[in-house]
């Protein structure tokens, strides 16, 4: 049987060494597109790009920078390129290909859709947002649809808040768990949606193999949660009663102090994954209570399909 061959750009980071080691796992060769020495492929090389995946079946995209930070003109412009650039010179490489990659699925975000406490954000429904973060996710997707790569199909993923074990998302409200401060965030009623990394992972390979399914995807567990019950939730799986309350002001003057964005804990994101759903898509983790629970005690579920 030949070796089924995935490449993924943007290894590194939490979803990226993830992945990495799944697909290896589940018996694929796996080629990396970075920064670092340890790639196949570095990002000012379109050569070597090329070379990395001419011959393969599948393009993962996950590369990023991190949002988690204050958004000043410097960190802006750093966000922006970092997926709008790295998303270009992958048109490039695709479209140089002899024979490029079936699939390639490009990183997108459950944020470009509007502040949502009415009614659930699908595809076809979904009403997209405005402000910097919407701008970055609409130029990422435009990015994407302007590759001229006819043999390829792509998809946009619109990805929820990924959890999982070490992934860094979870860490400041779990210390402010610890530190009595788990109680609900600004008002409490926004959404939270989310996805386990093991459900965001087979969602990759069962896009793969359905070639019917284009378009924007949403990648975000069907059971969203608002606030109030996801801090609930961090605190019971630590096994603390209570958290104070953290106000919309405090949480303003706080994400100065340790440089975030009070958009990443206040904005509404209700994001859902009709046509996930409507092809059949079952989730591992569709309930918070049980991905948190993996998350606390490290023992996922195998799985590698």
């Amino acid at each position: 049987m030949m070796t089924r061959t995935v490449v993924i750009a943007g290894a590194s980071g939490f979803i990226g060494s993830y992945f990495r080691r799944r697909f290896a796992d589940a018996g694929w060769q796996v080629r990396t597109v970075g920064r670092g020495p340890s790639s196949d492929a570095q990002w000012n090389d379109d050569g070597a790009i090329t070379k990395a995946l001419d011959g393969t079946e599948l393009l993962v995209n996950l590369a990023g920078r991190s949002v988690n930070c204050r958004y000043d003109e410097r960190h802006r412009q750093e966000i922006l390129d970092s997926r709008v650039l790295t998303t270009r010179a992958l048109g490039r490489a695709v479209a140089a290909c002899d024979e490029p990659p079936r699939t390639w699925i490009n990183s997108s975000t459950g944020t470009i859709y509007r502040h949502a406490e009415d009614r659930p954000q699908s595809e076809i429904a979904g009403e997209l947002g405005s402000g910097f973060s919407v701008d970055v996710a609409r130029a990422w997707e435009d990015e994407l649809a302007s590759a001229v790569v006819p043999e390829t199909r792509k998809i946009p993923l619109r990805i929820a808040i990924v959890l999982g074990p070490g992934g860094g998302v979870m860490t400041p409200f779990r210390n402010l768990a610890r530190l009595g401060l788990g109680g609900h965030m600004g008002p409490g009623t926004q959404k939270f949606s989310w996805i386990h990394v093991e459900d965001l992972f087979r969602t990759v390979l069962f896009l793969h193999a359905r070639p019917e399914l284009s378009g924007p995807v949403n990648a975000a567990s069907p059971y969203t949660v608002d606030n109030r019950e996801l801090m609930a939730l961090v605190r019971r799986s630590l096994g603390i009663a209570f958290g104070v309350p953290t106000p919309s002001w405090l949480l303003e003057a706080g994400s100065v102090l340790i440089r975030t964005q009070t958009e990443l804990v206040l904005k509404s994101r209700w994001v859902e994954p009709r046509k996930l759903l409507d092809a059949g898509f079952a989730f591992e983790y569709p309930s918070l209570a049980g991905a948190l629970n993996e998350i606390a005690t490290g023992r996922p579920k195998p799985s590698l399909t």
